[in-house]
């Protein structure tokens, strides 16, 4: 009778799929469901007569999509259920460099800028107001400057998305930095200031500056030059120049993925405000007010804005791949070569996860989600946050699944609001509290040996990375990784806008860029025990332990 029903178990499944056309979300969110099911009999919690539909509906692999076909190159990765919810590009192992140190990231932005010839696009939360900051602006203006000088002027455009909030906060602010562009160069420069449509009416009035961060924010982080991009977590502050860690991966010319991110931030910078040069802002003509006008609509116009992007991204990549694979005369390698293209052939792909739960987008929760349920027994997964506040759903995944976990995280003395005035000089201990009531959940359920903690330590430095990093069960190296803006808690997927890749490569030259870009943030790290939280510095206050769960939502 068991092994009856394991051997039904998947064909059920298929079936279950074949009545689900086009859904690969939902197809995802049972195989999430089935493992939230069971994930009660790994907590010796009271079981469930509901546990008994989950051979049925949890399948061995992702069944997010039809099984691979054979006119695909050889080696074709276990991820390509992916590409039924985003697009796949394939690219060469060559054109992927992962940096290491917020130096290089600087100094390979302002090359790229001074080389830029047609675009220069750039989503962060804010743009500081820095010499260094500073330095950045006047490439831009060089650059801008070079291109009207020319015999035959440029078609140059930049493109500026930032966070309303963050990027109006003082007097002197991201705004006031940008103005002299926009005033000089009106017809090649814009300026996109993204307002969260859930700060509105009498709470926008009440929320002094600051705290109304919040409500929600604009928080990608893509900055691109031409074909070039660059994917990371880091503002354009001079901290994140010069002593706060973070993470990058500069992608060499990939036009396609250029153009995905080009058209992502155009349509995010459509539905936003729009900053002139008298630094006052409006809406872009056609489109509803974030904030002043119908929430509702104003959501619904912004979903469908970003969803085309998306769906048109997957569709010309859905047909590149069967022109390139499925043709009756296949494009060959020499082909190609004859042609004048002369890019290896991808050993790579490239998945951008968008979430904005505002706009109802969340694919990079179900990718994430699928991911970490998917891990199988002896696969290890390198989670890393500077913010260590997971979601609850992501929290029951790292305790119910089988994979093993080391998390990275920051501890007090290298998070971001050390040392800050006021109440959010408590936030590292809120963090601290977060952290120690989930170590302590971890030792109830005798996880230790599985999921360890490490708390990230430099002197003189701040902690800001965030991503993960696969191992398959029995590697050595990691064959995912993900890396963007997203910190896997409450704000990246309910309230902020966010975006990251997942690098899916089959290169072992690239795994080990992966590989040590892991092991060079994990050896500055120390794990986690009872006796860390028995230091001095780890002592939370009261009032902290008794505020966290209101607020914690919100950082």
């Amino acid at each position: 009778m068991a092994a009856a029903a394991a051997a039904a178990g998947p064909v059920f499944w298929r079936r279950l799929l074949g009545l689900l056309p086009g859904r690969p979300g939902l197809a995802a969110l049972l195989g999430r469901l089935s493992d939230r099911l069971g994930r009660n009999r790994d907590r010796g919690r009271r079981r469930s007569p509901w546990l008994l539909l989950g051979p049925l509906l949890s399948p061995p692999v992702p069944q997010v999509t039809s099984p691979p076909c054979c006119l695909c190159p050889e080696g074709v990765h276990r991820f390509q259920w992916i590409r039924n919810l985003v697009p796949e590009f394939g690219v060469s192992s060559s054109h992927v460099r992962v940096l290491s140190s917020p130096a290089e990231f600087f100094e390979l932005m302002k090359g790229q800028i001074k080389v830029a010839k047609r675009r220069v696009v750039m989503a962060s939360l804010y743009l500081g107001t820095g010499p260094l900051e500073q330095e950045l602006v006047d490439c831009l203006e060089s650059t801008l400057e070079k291109s009207l000088q020319t015999k035959f002027p440029s078609d140059l455009k930049v493109s500026i998305l930032l966070d309303f909030t963050r990027g109006s906060r003082g007097r002197k602010n991201s705004r006031t930095m940008l103005l002299p562009l926009l005033q000089r160069f009106p017809e090649q420069v814009r300026v996109s200031l993204f307002h969260t449509p859930n700060l509105r009416g009498l709470l926008r009035l009440l929320i002094p500056e600051r705290f109304n961060e919040t409500i929600g924010l604009q928080h990608i982080k893509v900055y691109l030059f031409d074909n070039n991009v660059i994917l990371s977590g880091a503002n354009l502050s001079d901290s994140y120049f010069t002593n706060r860690q973070d993470r990058y991966v500069f992608l060499q010319d990939c036009p396609e993925v250029a153009d995905f991110f080009t058209e992502l931030v155009g349509a995010v910078g459509d539905v936003s405000l729009q900053l002139r040069g008298d630094d006052t802002v409006q809406v872009a003509e056609g489109m509803v007010h974030p904030y002043k006008g119908d929430r509702a609509a104003y959501c619904q116009a912004a979903n469908k804005r970003v969803m085309d992007v998306i769906n048109s991204a997957r569709t010309r990549q859905q047909m590149l791949h069967a022109q390139t694979f499925h043709s009756d005369s296949l494009w060959t390698q020499e082909d190609a070569a004859a042609a004048g293209d002369r890019r290896p052939a991808p050993d790579t792909w490239i998945y951008p996860l968008i979430q904005m739960k505002p706009f109802e987008i969340h694919i990079d929760e179900i990718v994430t989600e699928t991911l970490l349920t998917e891990a199988e027994r002896g696969a290890k997964v390198y989670l890393t946050t500077g913010y260590f506040n997971l979601t609850q759903a992501y929290m029951d995944l790292v305790l119910g699944t089988r994979a093993e976990y080391q998390i990275l995280l920051a501890s007090p003395e290298v998070n971001g609001f050390f040392g800050a005035k006021g109440v959010a000089g408590a936030i590292p201990a809120a963090y601290v509290h977060i952290e120690q009531q989930f170590y302590s959940e971890v030792c109830s359920l005798g996880q230790q040996e599985r999921v360890q903690l490490q708390e990230y330590w430099r002197r003189g430095w701040t902690f800001h990375a965030k991503g993960l990093w696969l191992y398959l069960a029995g590697s050595s190296l990691p064959c995912l990784t993900l890396i963007g803006s997203p910190n896997f808690g409450y704000r990246s997927v309910h309230r902020d806008l966010e975006a990251q890749i997942a690098i899916v490569t089959e290169s072992r030259a690239l795994q080990q860029q992966l590989h040590q870009e892991q092991e060079q943030l994990y050896l500055r790290s120390g794990v986690v025990s009872s006796a860390t939280f028995e230091q001095p510095s780890r002592h939370v206050k009261l009032w902290v332990k008794m505020v966290t769960p209101l607020i914690k939502n919100f950082f």
